[in-house]
C-alpha cells in the first residue's frame, strides 16, 4: 500500500572519536588519601571536607552505584615517615593501618548522616570496631546498597593503601578504580609545583610507565595493569565530580590498557 504525503526523516549521528567511550560505572572502588581528608591543615580530619565527601558518596550510592572505599591514613600517621623518626618499619606500618581505621569510621558516620547505609570492614580482626573483610560478604553488602569502607590497608606491612585499593578493586571486580586527589588528573609534572605542567585527558598504562609519571606506587599500578583494571585520577575536592564520573561525564584522566 502506498503511503502518500508521508515524509520520513533519517538522522545520521557522526562518530568523531570512537575512543571517547561514555563511562557509566555500576560498581566502583574509590581511593581517598588521608591528606585529602585533612584539608588545608594537612593533619587530622577537616569536618567540612569530610561532610562534602560524604554527600558526594551518598549521592552516587543513591543512584544505585555500588561503592567501595579505601582510605589512606597519612593525615594521622604515615608508616614510612615514622621510620625516618626512628620507628620500627613494621610497627610504623601497623600504626598507619590503624590510622586508616580512624578515617574510615569518621567517613562511615558522615555517610550514615546522609541517610545511606555504610559499613567499615577491616583487613585484620577488629570487632566491634569493624567487621573482618571477606570478599564475598563485602560483595553481597555492595549489592544491597551498603557503602563498604575497607580499612587497614592489606593487613600487611610494606604495602601502601594504593596497593590495598588496587587489590580490593580487583577482588571485588569493580568497573574502575577512582583515585580521588587534590588535582584534576595526571600531569607531565607535579602541577602544584610546576605551573606549566600539561594534563592528560587519557593515557595508557604503558605511556605512564615510559614517562615515569607518578600516579600510584609501582605495586598498585602493576596490579591494575595486569588485571586490566582502568584507573581514573580526578579532583575529589570539586563538588559534583564523582557524580559526573559515575553518570557518564568524563573528568580527570583515564588510564587505560
Amino acid at each position: 500500500m502506498a503511503l502518500q504525503g508521508a515524509i520520513f526523516f533519517i538522522t545520521f549521528v557522526p562518530i568523531h572519536n570512537r575512543s571517547a567511550v561514555i563511562m557509566q560505572y555500576k560498581r566502583i572502588l574509590l581511593k581517598l588519601s588521608g591528606e585529602s581528608l585533612a584539608g588545608s591543615s594537612n593533619h587530622g580530619i577537616d569536618e567540612t571536607i569530610l561532610d562534602m565527601y560524604a554527600r558526594e558518596i551518598a549521592e552516587v550510592a543513591q543512584k544505585n552505584c555500588e561503592v567501595a572505599i579505601v582510605t589512606g591514613g597519612g593525615n594521622i600517621f604515615r608508616g614510612s615517615t615514622g621510620t625516618q623518626s626512628g620507628f620500627d618499619r613494621i610497627k610504623g606500618d601497623q600504626m598507619g593501618m590503624l590510622a586508616t581505621v580512624i578515617n574510615s569510621l569518621a567517613l562511615e558516620n558522615s555517610i550514615e548522616k546522609q541517610g545511606v547505609r555504610a559499613k567499615v570492614f577491616t583487613s585484620i580482626r577488629m570487632e566491634p570496631v569493624g567487621s573482618l573483610y571477606i570478599r564475598d560478604k563485602v560483595s553481597e553488602e555492595l549489592k544491597n546498597g551498603t557503602v563498604c569502607i575497607i580499612a587497614g590497608g592489606t593487613g600487611n606491612p610494606f604495602f601502601t593503601t594504593d596497593t590495598a585499593a588496587a587489590l580490593r578493586a580487583v577482588e571485588l571486580q569493580t568497573d574502575v578504580l577512582l583515585k580521588g586527589t587534590r588535582v584534576d588528573g595526571v600531569y607531565t609534572d607535579d602541577p602544584e609545583k610546576i605551573h606549566d605542567a600539561k594534563r592528560f585527558d587519557r593515557i595508557s598504562f604503558d605511556e605512564v610507565i615510559s614517562r615515569q609519571l607518578k600516579v600510584m606506587d609501582s605495586t598498585a599500578f602493576t596490579m591494575c595493569r595486569e588485571n586490566k583494571m582502568p584507573v581514573v585520577v580526578f579532583n575529589m575536592n570539586i563538588p559534583g565530580n564523582l557524580v559526573k564520573l559515575v553518570t557518564g561525564t568524563e573528568t580527570g584522566t583515564i588510564i587505560y590498557i
